[in-house]
């Protein structure tokens, strides 16, 4: 039984993404992907509201009891709400990806947590439930970086503070790293045997395209079959990719890869069905054009881009076009983990395909004579990776602000800056500014998500182009130009300044000297707890003896407060205060009770009742008032010292313990360590700071132009794939309506495809197979005789027939022929009377052919015996002599094998030697099982 529900990225959906996807095998909740959507979309408030509350609250519920998480791209559409689920949600179920996306999807949300947490106020990191209340954020210290938080600061003008955003997920640094730490990571095609509540199961990833490490999951299940997951792939090949897996090159004879065929269900995406892209050559020309003509002209462009996955092919793109045409402008990256992420690709070359690897390594992994010279110039010769991906051109800025100080304003260059979206962080910055000055060019080469500033400009861009020149039509627009004022909402935070600054240092010191006196009351506390609760243990007789004469005083006291038995209060100091003196080295023979003249530091107790609580009374009653007795406090003396009499000094193992690590470490971790230490202290100490949010009307004057560079499949090769994959059932997801459409309709044209396509909405429950039920049976001996065995494939197949009969001594059925025990009553009431002159009837043998047929298996087959064979599409290979020219007879003896739906066969022609040879070619390719 399968049960399948879209958390979000639905089929018929305005908004495609982010994915997740509930998949429910059996008993075993998988959930496929884990995206997140846009924290900050435009105009997010009023009638839009979240769109992703939904989404949330329902992966919120359903997280504690999901069961395995598998990760197919490391986009944040993809894995970008999986940090805060696995810390908040309790999504802690076994992960599992590969390496690239391992590793990408932890640079994609560090770069967007990072972005977002410095321009707006989350309050704490225990949840947002927290840090939407007025009064938690108002009492909430000031964190380690120096931020304010806004409502503490009442003497701003309204408006001017950004307040904490509230329905938004965004998690921890820290909870980033220790999330997509705890995920597995696979290689491509390697089989995984899940153990656990998941045993039975088995997962496989292939390569999918478009990402780095990209993945179709093949999962197998032994009662639901085989479930295919494959969404956003790529067939063509790039400059750093190969093309999925799942079609194979032109050289390598075409068709679907045969472990992904035919699975008994597909899971994949619509969105591009309605799609025609453009050439990729046209594509590659129109972008390069636009680069040159705008840096030639000193002007600069702007190309928003994400931080992990697709900006590498416009890199490498970008880099190729450089070398060529030895340009001199400055190729800017704005990204706080660029470096990061290109030193982490570097190590990944086998992982890389294309031309990249023969371009910049070499087939042999050593290149020509000047990547020689490159690589004994580098430090890291013996790595694979040390040569390339290194982009000279190429420089990397964590902020708009370093960039400015670098290059000004006047300055020709090409800016690539996060995130695509240009819905906070660096992009957005930039453009606020940029879009300003004449003859500057806007380049985008996404769609971006719905609601934010990257979809306004693309549909900003794709209104004004010609109805034939539209971005789905198969043909490159034209660049316009923009106008008018476009309104923005800018989050910053910016330190704090005059009274602001005089305020928030002001509470700084109360607060510290009030932990200071805290802390000084607390250790002279300690100090005079440590000084009663001392023992002296040098001299063992004198503890001895010091024990013996405080008994002796306690046993003394005992008795005069038992003589008071009417409340009468004994005789005491005249100050009303016993206090008792700690002897040290020997001063315990000494009186320990004495009055308050003596000069030494003591600790002192009344030991008086005030009023009338000296007297209580019995819940039951008695002849006697019950009556309670003052007792002096106390202290239970702990000893300082093991059991073989030695003193413990915790302190001095500890540092003996860091010394002996610091030992045992190599010159190379000190060194590194040192270093860490230096720049720590050498790190200028953030100032106080708070968020604020400013109103900015953008006046728009440069150029806008989109080009597609999203690397996904168009519609022509969704169409043409899905039918050649043959899957027994589908689900259609991530998909408009328009697109949704487009493909059902293309699938019900094609009369050997399924019938059975599912397109379900946001929550929808769709429920493929049904319950079955298994039980354990013995075939006997006799039967086991009877059975005709037929090898198939690495498998030995028989047609059985018979009766179940239960055993006395035994739990488990037992299945025999079926004519061993019928009685004569049962076989006279089957013999029916004959008619006269009539033949006997004859129980014809049943048989069964078990296997698949494949027309490319059955088409060689027949060449090999002479018989000549072509595919003319839609499961259809025409058999027989006819060629080119030939004679009407031989055209007559041509025969058709056509493959219909639930793997029926057609054989169609007429009697002749060809149709014989056919049928017994196809004969062989099944296993006949007689009865």
């Amino acid at each position: 039984m399968i049960t399948f529900t879209p958390l979000s990225g639905a089929a018929r959906s305005s908004r495609t993404i982010p994915l997740a996807y509930l998949l429910q095998v059996d008993d075993v909740r998988i959930l496929l992907d884990c995206g997140s959507p846009d924290w900050c979309p435009e105009g997010e408030s009023g009638e839009q509201g979240h769109h992703w509350d939904k989404y949330c609250d329902t992966l919120k519920e359903c997280a504690p009891t999901v069961d395995l998480v598998l990760l197919s791209h490391g986009d944040l559409q993809h894995s970008g709400l999986y940090p805060y689920a696995y810390a908040h949600w309790g999504l802690t179920a076994p992960a599992y990806t590969t390496l690239p996306v391992q590793a990408m999807a932890r640079i994609a949300a560090t770069e967007d947590v990072e972005g977002i947490r410095d321009e707006q106020e989350f309050g704490d990191a225990e949840g947002r439930e927290k840090s939407s209340s007025p009064e938690a954020i108002a009492t909430a210290p000031a964190e380690a970086n120096g931020s304010v938080p806004t409502e503490a600061m009442p003497d701003n003008p309204p408006g001017s503070l950004s307040k904490p955003a509230k329905g938004r997920y965004i998690a921890t640094l820290p909870e980033v790293h220790d999330a997509f730490d705890s995920v597995n990571v696979l290689r491509y095609s390697q089989p995984c045997h899940l153990q656990g509540k998941c045993q039975g199961l088995t997962i496989i990833p292939f390569n999918a395209g478009h990402t780095l490490g990209g993945t179709i999951w093949k999962v197998r299940s032994p009662t639901a079959g085989t479930i295919l997951y494959a969404v956003d792939m790529n067939h063509m090949r790039e400059r750093h990719l190969d093309g999925t897996v799942l079609v194979r090159q032109a050289s390598a004879g075409g068709g679907v890869f045969e472990s992904l065929a035919r699975p008994d269900l597909l899971i994949t995406d619509a969105e591009r069905a309605g799609v025609t892209t453009a050439r990729r050559k046209d594509r590659d020309a129109a972008l390069l054009d636009c680069i040159d003509s705008t840096l030639t002209s000193r002007n600069s462009l702007l190309m928003p881009c994400d931080s992990s996955t697709r900006v590498l092919e416009l890199l490498v793109l970008l880099d190729q076009h450089w070398n060529y045409s030895r340009l001199r402008f400055p190729i800017c990256l704005l990204s706080r983990t660029g470096r990061e992420m290109l030193t982490f690709v570097r190590s990944m070359m086998e992982w890389l395909g294309g031309t990249i690897s023969k371009e910049d390594v070499g087939e042999t992994g050593t290149g020509n004579n000047k990547n020689k010279r490159r690589r004994d110039d580098d430090d890291n010769e013996d790595a694979l990776g040390a040569f390339a991906l290194r982009f000279p051109h190429l420089e990397f800025f964590p902020t708009p602000q370093s960039l400015t100080q670098t290059y000004s304003s006047k300055d020709p260059k090409l800016i690539l800056a996060v995130p695509a979206s240009l819905s906070h962080g660096p992009s957005r910055a930039v453009f606020s500014e940029f879009a300003e000055t004449p003859d500057n060019v806007v380049l985008l080469t996404g769609r971006s998500e719905e609601g934010t500033l990257g979809r306004i400009l693309f549909d900003k861009w794709n209104d004004s182009q010609r109805e034939d020149a539209k971005w789905d039509r198969g043909k490159i627009g034209n660049n316009v130009m923009m106008d008018g004022i476009l309104h923005l909402e800018m989050h910053s935070k910016v330190p704090l300044q005059g009274t602001e600054l005089e305020e928030y240092l002001q509470k700084e010191r109360a607060a510290q000297e009030k932990e200071a006196a805290q802390k000084a009351a607390e250790a002279r506390t300690q100090r005079i707890l440590e000084a009663d609760e001392g023992e002296d243990d040098s001299d063992e007789e004198d503890s001895d003896a010091e024990s013996d004469e405080e008994n002796e005083v306690e046993r003394t006291l005992e008795d005069d407060l038992m003589e008071t038995e009417d409340g009468v209060r004994p005789q005491a100091p005249a100050d009303g205060l016993l206090k008792r003196r700690q002897g040290k080295g020997g001063i315990g023979k000494e009186k320990d009770w004495m009055d308050d003249d003596e000069p030494a530091q003591r600790l002192s107790f009344d030991i008086y009742l005030k009023g009338n609580v000296s007297k209580a009374t019995s819940f039951f009653k008695s002849e006697g008032q019950a009556q309670r007795f003052r007792m002096f406090p106390y202290v239970e003396k702990k000893r300082r010292v093991d059991e073989y009499g030695e003193t413990v000094d915790v302190g001095l193992w500890l540092r003996k313990g860091k010394v002996l690590e610091e030992d045992a470490e190599s010159e190379e971790v000190k060194e590194a360590r040192r270093r860490a230490e230096e720049e720590t202290k050498k790190a200028p100490v953030e100032p106080p700071s708070k968020f604020v949010t400013t109103e900015l009307d953008v006046q728009l004057a440069c150029r806008l132009f989109f080009v597609d560079m999203e690397g996904l499949n168009d519609g022509r090769a969704v169409k043409t794939i899905v039918p050649q994959v043959n899957p027994r059932k589908m689900i259609i997801v991530h998909a408009p309506t328009q697109a949704t459409d487009a493909l059902i309709e293309s699938c019900q044209a094609i009369r050997a495809m399924t019938r059975d396509i599912f397109a379900p909405s946001q929550g929808e429950n769709v429920q493929i197979g049904q319950h079955t039920n298994s039980f354990s049976i013995s075939l006997s001996d006799e039967l086991l005789a009877s059975i005709k065995i037929s090898q198939f494939e690495d498998n030995e197949i028989g047609y059985v027939t018979g009766r179940i009969s239960s055993l006395a001594g035994s739990t488990i059925p037992v299945l025999e022929p079926t004519g061993s025990r019928l009685p004569e009553r049962s076989v006279r009431k089957v013999q029916r009377p004959r008619m006269l002159g009539s033949r006997p009837t004859r129980t014809l043998p049943q048989s069964t052919m078990i296997g698949e047929l494949k027309l490319t298996a059955l088409k060689a087959r027949l060449a090999k015996v002479g018989v000549q064979a072509e595919l003319i599409g839609e499961g259809v290979l025409i058999c027989g002599p006819a060629k080119k020219g030939a004679s009407a007879e031989s055209i007559e003896h041509t025969v058709a094998v056509k493959k219909t739906t639930r793997g029926r066969v057609e054989l169609e022609g007429t009697i002749s030697d060809v149709y014989y040879v056919v049928r017994r070619e196809i004969y062989n390719l099944h296993a006949l099982v007689a009865a």
